[in-house]
């Protein structure tokens, strides 16, 4: 791997010494400063909502479910609630290492669905299943295969060119997004997450801590600052192999570069059998703490109990962990439902075993679903 070069070293401090005069914690506002208006109402309004509510979000939830695919205005949360989730999470992951032809399909559903989610008043995160850009293997982590591409992709990096190309792709279509307002859509960025684990090709096996976080703050700059992206929220979040403050932050890139601080954690809420909420319960709270002294958006970024066998999940697990420790959280995103897997869902869909007690954790005053979530970009 790749050590630090003197060009990497320079870009670290420009940035530094551009924007640490006006530390983070004291703006109480996104990290772009020309965030658009409706982008800047959001981070406002969400920092408000998460004191006393929390939004229900769902991975890919309109563009299909158990057993369809494309319908329009669908959801199988909608289909059990009567709702849509309030947060509609969908992936980036169709922007690269594709034909043209199959990249241009890919934005046209995108931005339709990215569209009609803000039309309805509905919140879009976008994760991103990055395939590496360097070698086979695509967005996970191949033993003989994958390419330790951090350290290439950075500045100063072999892949350095061929990393911003991807980059204008990315920010050529998110300003691209308009909705029946004419307003840019806004849209919560979380790129390069679970970076703690070693499943993904930008994990922590696989590059160095000061790799990882040059790999962030150039992957803002240039999305912000060059590429003039006005209309992202940018989201860190590590997967749950942390117990302190101290390793939360292990690779943070630091205050002036972060809007929302998040977690991903199946494993401390029912993965395999295995069960422990109070664990999960205090890493939640580390985040939450956290956001709260730093002036930052927090969320439960991923979640979810595959297939929901438990059929009291909703409120004897998740609701449970949500209202603990008076946490300050935006929202929380299960996993997505499979069209074809009998067993691959996160979301019940009508019939299912947990839709009652779904039921339940909906019409919690706590819980807030797309037709009963404030307005959001006012």
């Amino acid at each position: 791997m790749n050590n630090i070069t003197p060009s990497l070293i320079a870009f670290g401090l420009v940035v530094s010494m551009t924007l640490s005069g006006y530390p983070a914690r004291l703006r109480k506002k996104p990290v772009d400063p020309k965030a658009t208006r409706p982008t800047a109402a959001l981070f406002r309004n969400l920092r408000t909502l998460s004191k006393k509510h929390i939004l229900f979000g769902h991975q890919h939830a309109t563009e299909y479910g158990h057993g369809w695919n494309g319908d329009a205005d669908r959801s199988d949360v909608k289909s059990v609630s009567g709702s849509h989730p309030a947060v509609i999470g969908v992936d980036f992951s169709g922007l690269s290492g594709r034909p043209a032809g199959a990249i241009e399909k890919t934005k046209e559903s995108l931005r339709k669905t990215i569209a009609d989610t803000y039309d309805r008043g509905g919140l879009t995160t976008v994760a991103w299943h990055f395939s590496n850009p360097v070698s086979p293997g695509g967005f996970r982590w191949v033993d003989s295969v994958s390419a330790p591409a951090v350290s290439m992709i950075i500045p100063g990096g072999s892949h350095h060119e061929a990393y911003k190309e991807i980059l204008r792709t990315v920010g050529e279509f998110a300003k691209s997004v308009k909705g029946s307002d004419g307003e840019t859509v806004p849209m919560i960025f979380r790129p390069y997450h679970e970076f703690d684990g070693g499943w993904f090709w930008w994990g922590r096996p696989h590059c160095s801590r000061e790799e990882f976080i040059a790999l962030w703050r150039f992957t803002v700059s240039y999305l912000r600052d060059s590429l003039e992206v006005h209309n992202f929220l940018y989201a860190f979040s590590p997967d749950c192999l942390f117990s302190t403050e101290a390793e939360y932050l292990d690779r943070y890139p630091g205050d002036d570069w972060v809007d929302l601080v998040g977690m991903d954690n199946y494993a401390d809420f029912g993965r395999n059998g295995h069960y422990n909420v109070e664990a999960g319960i205090r890493k939640l709270k580390i985040v939450s703490d956290y956001a709260k002294k730093a002036g930052k958006l927090a969320a439960f970024t991923e979640t979810g109990l595959e297939s929901l066998p438990d059929t009291t999940w909703w409120t004897g697990t998740l609701l449970r962990a949500l209202k603990a420790e008076k946490l300050a959280l935006a929202y929380v995103l299960v996993w997505r439902n499979d069209t074809r897997s009998p067993t691959h869902f996160y979301a019940p869909y009508p019939g299912q075993a947990s839709a009652a007690d779904f039921m339940r954790f909906y019409e919690d005053p706590y819980t807030l679903f797309e037709k009963d979530r404030p307005k959001l970009y006012k």
